[in-house]
């Protein structure tokens, strides 16, 4: 479902202020309500792993840094970082990102019907900092590296199929990707100051080795038009891609990136902002912008983004007091869960299992505040269809 035009609500409860559609025009607005809980209720005390849940939800420890996964032989990675889900037969995959350099690459653990591990290996070796990417409708991940003149490279979930680097997908400090399989294309974040926003057009749909990168043209504000122009050279250099196509729009510092339902949305942590494109219209405005809440909605520190069957946004926080938060169809900002006594670290990868009954997750440097002290959870519970 696409999601209302304007951010209405900056608060938690069923009673959130409502802004009106001169908001963005700078006009007067009401002092938003005091939080309260979301859809699921408020936060409970920490449970054995630290972390605050709604009632009836539960966590439990995938894999630790340095540690071999549970009933498998593999040790888990440093610095989990993007992930995301795959069905494999009646149990799945998650496949997570190691954002170290060097070194850096993306494993996957696999579990039964019945969520048992039953399995974890290498999927990507030998690359750089690969923090965010995005799963792609032929089920391969693209891992994204976030290094100047990074690449992308195309990784096969099941560990069969040998990684391949997408040099056509263009060279930048690449963070986040997300497939549109309508318009048969990939977007792309870029994590700079003056980062830009970029979609690559491949040659055939499923395939990535050809194809046109796109950067997103419009003016410096917070909402209007936009259209898309070839990046003359993907490679980036000697000239960054960014700084190649005259109008094209800066964003300060872009992150996690999630497309449903003809609307993409992108973070951005220099600004503390979530951006909607609505792609039947092409227009673009803010569905979140912590500036304009007065520091009362719970989201603080965006980064990695996914989306639930209810259309709910999740995302996750770097920085902040290291929670999930939640984005509802109906604009209401409210806290998912809270990792307590890891305030040294980020929450990385958020990812739900193709049933969407849980929702996995990493704290990419735990209690240790160390790369080599991550953490990948899951969190089951009666998330909403």
């Amino acid at each position: 479902m696409e999601r209302r035009n304007l951010l209405r609500a900056a608060v938690l409860g069923g009673s959130a202020a409502v802004f009106g559609g001169t908001l963005w025009r700078g006009a007067a607005y009401a002092a938003p309500a005091q939080p309260g809980p979301g859809p699921y209720g408020a936060l409970g005390s920490p449970d054995a792993n630290g972390i605050r849940l709604p009632s009836g939800f539960t966590s439990r420890v995938i894999a630790r840094s340095g540690q071999t996964v549970s009933g498998t032989s593999y040790t888990w990675h440093n610095a989990p970082d993007g992930g995301a889900c795959y069905a494999d037969g009646s149990g799945w995959i998650y496949v997570s990102n190691s954002e170290i350099n060097p070194s850096g690459g993306a494993s996957a653990v696999k579990f039964s019907s019945s969520g048992s591990i039953t399995g974890a290996y290498r999927i990507l070796s030998s690359t750089r900092q690969n923090c965010a990417g995005g799963k792609t409708p032929w089920n391969t991940w693209l891992s994204c590296e976030e290094v100047s003149l990074g690449y992308v490279y195309e990784t096969d979930p099941w560990g069969v199929n040998a990684a391949v680097q997408r040099a056509a997908m263009g060279r930048f400090k690449h963070e986040a990707a997300a497939a549109d399989p309508v318009r048969q294309v990939i977007y792309l974040t870029e994590d700079e100051t003056n980062g830009r926003f970029y979609r690559f057009v491949p040659t055939t749909w499923g395939n990535l080795s050809s194809g046109t990168l796109q950067v997103m043209v419009a003016g410096s504000g917070t909402s209007g038009s936009f259209s898309w122009a070839n990046v003359p050279d993907p490679d980036g250099s000697p000239t960054a891609t960014r700084s190649q196509v005259s109008g094209s729009k800066s964003f300060n510092g872009g992150e996690g990136c999630h497309y449903a339902d003809n609307t993409v949305w992108f973070t951005t942590k220099g600004d503390n902002r979530v951006w909607q494109l609505n792609l039947t219209s092409n227009t673009y405005e803010l569905a979140y912008d912590d500036s304009l809440v007065n520091g009362t909605a719970p989201l603080t520190g965006v980064d990695n983004i996914t989306g639930s069957s209810s259309g709910d946004l999740f995302v996750a926080e770097d920085g902040g007091n290291m929670e999930i938060c939640l984005i509802t169809p109906d604009d209401v900002v409210a806290s998912f869960l809270r990792i307590d006594g890891q305030s040294g670290s980020e929450i990385t990868g958020p990812a739900f299992s193709p049933d969407g009954t849980r929702l996995y997750f990493s704290s990419q440097r735990g209690t240790s505040g160390s790369s080599s002290g991550g953490i990948t959870y899951e969190v089951t519970g009666p998330f909403r269809a």
